[in-house]
């Protein structure tokens, strides 16, 4: 059983996945950390010095391995159901949650976060904003469950997740 989270940058995707994996008794992979292990430095040095397209070109060699492996719970880069071909192997390969925050839950999370390039501009609630308008039809049409993240806490986020996947038929009972 192949479990992967999508959603925004700060939605909670290697958080909620963490405790998941622990739940469920599955290994844990962040396909960020994959990818910086594969490049060998951060993924913003990599998207800096190379550009988007080719760090998408490693993102989806990496999914790709990733999906192929075993039994897990995977968090995404926020930005990995860009290409129509990664959001069609995720929904093959595992069940699919969408970790949707709204803009505004997003900012109130990461306006302090300085680790985040894509944070880092003018009016970072704007950026945000825009990001969802973009991507949130492209992590609906990859997701086979959606998951409001407003406010509700990590546990409860992982226990909404395993109550859907197993009214699903994806888990047997008592998890």
């Amino acid at each position: 059983m192949l479990i992967v989270l999508v959603g925004m940058p700060g939605s909670g995707k290697s958080t909620v996945g963490r405790q998941l994996g622990r739940r469920l008794r599955l290994p844990f992979f962040d396909s960020d950390h994959a990818i910086e292990q594969r490049l060998g430095c951060s993924i913003r040095d990599y998207f800096a010095q190379q550009g988007e397209d080719a760090f998408r070109d490693v993102e989806q060699e990496t999914l790709a391995q990733l999906l192929a492996g075993p039994a897990c719970v995977l968090a995404t880069g926020g930005g990995s159901v860009l290409r129509a071909a990664n959001r069609e192997a995720l929904r093959a390969r595992g069940q699919v949650v969408y970790l949707r925050s709204t803009p505004e839950d997003l900012y109130r999370r990461l306006r302090h976060d300085t680790q985040r390039p894509l944070l880092q501009v003018a009016d970072p609630l704007d950026k945000l904003r825009t990001l969802y308008a973009e991507r949130d039809p492209l992590y609906r049409e990859a997701a086979h469950f959606t998951v409001e993240t407003g406010r509700p806490s990590v546990p409860t986020l992982v226990n909404m997740i395993a109550m859907q996947l197993e009214l699903a038929g994806h888990l047997p009972g008592g998890t």
